[in-house]
């Protein structure tokens, strides 16, 4: 994926971005850069692709859009579940946990009317 050193163009086709932002990032974080021989207008620079300059471009959000993300394969009960726990509100979320923790899911069960009271 990385070369030892690339343009500012290689660099920009790999994260989504233009140009000139990676030139800009260059000029901000200090990137080591050397000329590139027979450009005209002789501007040309290669960067070379220190940690640093891995690790920044990894933390960008193009980049991270990138990764693939793996899951394993759920009932459908359970994407349901985490489904409905995902649009909560966080005082929602905070009161659902209280309950599950004093209560357990016998106690939710119980609210919800799904168990019979014994």
């Amino acid at each position: 994926m990385f070369k030892e050193k690339m343009t500012a163009d290689e660099l920009a086709e790999m994260t989504g971005y233009n140009r000139q932002t990676i030139n800009q990032w260059v000029q901000k974080h200090h990137w080591e850069t050397t000329e590139r021989r027979g450009v005209p207008g002789g501007k040309a620079r290669f960067i070379y692709i220190s940690e640093q300059v891995k690790t920044f471009i990894y933390n960008t959000r193009y980049m991270r859009e990138k990764v693939a993300s793996y899951s394993v394969l759920r009932t459908p009960l359970e994407q349901l579940m985490l489904n409905a726990l995902r649009t909560l509100s966080e005082e929602e979320q905070q009161k659902m946990t209280a309950i599950l923790e004093r209560e357990g899911s016998e106690g939710l069960l119980k609210r919800l009317g799904l168990q019979k009271n014994e």
